[in-house]
């Protein structure tokens, strides 16, 4: 019996394999003196470098935003966040809509843009075709950059046929589609719909739609960066890693195994055109948080990942 190339796929595979070795090894070699070099403390902001954030939520009127707020330091409206994008140079975000899909409903600062958030509403709506007009309305505004799916919390598969004219749409208008990866907020959501692996098969039957992996699939973080490695078109942002005000000296002493985990696999991907700064604020402070990205991210990479990446993805 003929051998029809079964050596050369093993070639190929012992080669992948190889490369892989060879990142990991990188590593271990290079990232942990960066570690070393990078957890002083000291105060590693850059002065003049814009900034986009990929990932927040805007919703001042709601009372647990402004709770979780003041845990970051933060203030739950307009006026702080200006004033806090002014102070750091940020000079656009991306909201992720918790407003449904009707378009009167969001209304946002002129430095903001929004991705429309398709709830349960959407998934159990009796009129399918009315909520797709809606979620089509919202994509024809200039300041709606995109779509957001919330599988775990809905409990429905990225791949299910509901989401199909959805992905339609998004093709049609050639805006992303982001999606919450990981772990969830309430325990009331399933896992099992928001795990990364999920995102994969997606990916594969639509080549030509833009997904973003929010949360970089946190803490299903090997196979996060396998998904994203593996496809073209899906690309992750960083926001949710964080909670309230922190001192990441002592947090990185205190949790140092998870964040080496988490450069470890940033770094695997080696594709820093598809990372994106985020923050899921009001979650998290900002300065903290660009703090703690940019020990993650190697500093010929910054520009990229916190402004270059966000602008071309979504459309700034």
């Amino acid at each position: 019996m003929q051998n029809f190339g079964s050596g050369r796929f093993l070639t190929v595979k012992s080669n992948r394999q190889n490369l892989w070795k060879q990142r990991f090894l990188l590593y271990m070699k290079t990232g942990k003196q960066q570690v070393r070099q990078n957890s002083t403390g000291k105060d590693i902001r850059s002065e003049n470098m814009k900034i986009i954030d990929a990932h927040l939520h805007f919703v001042p009127e709601n009372p647990y935003f402004q709770e979780i707020a003041v845990r970051a330091e933060h203030k739950n409206t307009e006026e702080d966040l200006r004033a806090v994008y002014q102070k750091y140079g940020i000079v656009g975000g991306v909201v992720m809509g918790n407003r449904g899909v009707d378009p009167a409903a969001h209304s946002y600062p002129d430095f903001l843009k929004y991705c429309v958030g398709l709830d349960r509403d959407f998934l159990v709506s009796q009129d399918k075709k009315k909520s797709l007009d809606q979620v089509e309305a919202n994509l024809k505004r200039e300041d709606c950059v995109g779509i957001k799916l919330y599988p775990g919390y809905n409990k429905a598969y990225v791949t299910d046929e509901v989401y199909e004219p959805v992905y339609e749409l998004a093709k049609a208008y050639n805006k992303p589609v982001a999606i919450h990866m990981g772990q969830t907020a309430g325990s009331r959501a399933y896992l099992k719909y928001s795990h990364p692996l999920t995102l994969d098969e997606a990916a594969v039957r639509h080549p030509d739609v833009t997904f973003v992996m929010c949360h970089f699939g946190n803490p299903w973080l090997m196979d996060a960066a396998a998904v994203v490695e593996k496809n073209e078109n899906v690309m992750t942002d960083l926001s949710g890693l964080l909670e309230g005000k922190i001192d990441f000296p002592k947090l990185l002493e205190q949790q140092r195994g998870y964040f080496d985990t988490l450069k470890t696999w940033i770094s695997y991907c080696s594709q820093y055109e598809k990372f994106m700064f985020g923050t899921d604020w009001p979650l998290a402070n900002y300065g903290d948080y660009i703090e703690v990205v940019k020990w993650l991210i190697p500093e010929k990479e910054w520009e990229k990942v916190f402004y270059e990446n966000a602008k071309r993805i979504y459309g700034f």
